[in-house]
């Protein structure tokens, strides 16, 4: 089992996972670059340089099929990967995944058009203030990716996913609604089937037990 976490986040956001899968499978839970304990980058990554990066990875460890389960970002990952590379996944678990570019708000574009002006004439002043809080935390070069990444919309690779899918989307999810990712990933994978579970955008961390529970029974073929 490969486990890919979110953007900003590392492996031991998979801990409660790990104990549990470990009894059953060879586990492996990578940082991605400039994330956890591994190394940076000197260009800013898009969604696609991830991808060859997570391929390059499996050859590496000599992995040529498996299962992967891929939190919010890692689902980008997959995605763009995995629609080209089929062969790789066995099945494929997404929990919480990003990928869609939604449409921007009146109020969005305006404040993006303000921000602009703003940087111009103090860019200091205009880092601190706009964006979201992750934006905020985050080095130049890794802003410079994440504008890659989150400007990037994989619902065409998403078509492409041909192996069993399992979509796991928290009710109370607002960065990855189960309303919106949720269904429209459903919409897109043919062999996916969407659960609705409890808990946030890290419901797997809040709920493990039901998580693993739903995980463990897709990969063993018991889902209802």
């Amino acid at each position: 089992m490969i486990f890919l976490h979110g953007y900003g986040s590392k492996k031991e956001s998979f801990h409660y996972q790990r104990n549990f899968f470990c009894r059953n499978f060879l586990y492996v839970a990578p940082d991605f670059p400039c994330f956890g304990g591994s190394e940076g980058y000197e260009k800013p990554f898009s969604v696609g340089d991830y991808a060859i990066w997570l391929e390059k990875f499996l050859k590496k460890i000599n992995v040529a099929r498996a299962y992967f389960v891929a939190h919010s970002f890692g689902a980008r990952v997959a995605f763009k990967l995995f629609s080209e590379r089929a062969e790789l996944c066995e099945k494929l678990v997404i929990a919480g995944g990003a990928g869609l570019v939604k449409p921007r708000s009146k109020k969005y574009l305006k404040r993006v058009a303000l921000y602009r002006r703003v940087k111009r004439l103090f860019p200091r002043f205009a880092e601190r203030r706009f964006g979201s809080e992750e934006y905020r935390r985050l080095d130049p070069l890794r802003r410079e990716s994440y504008k890659l990444i989150v400007n990037e919309d994989l619902q065409n690779c998403a078509k492409k996913i041909a192996c069993p899918t399992l979509l796991l989307y928290g009710e109370d999810d607002t960065v990855t609604p189960y309303d919106e990712e949720g269904k429209t990933f459903l919409d897109l994978i043919s062999a996916s089937r969407l659960v609705k579970c409890r808990g946030a955008h890290f419901g797997f961390c809040e709920f493990p037990n039901e998580y693993n529970e739903l995980i463990f029974d897709f990969l063993r073929g018991r889902e209802n």
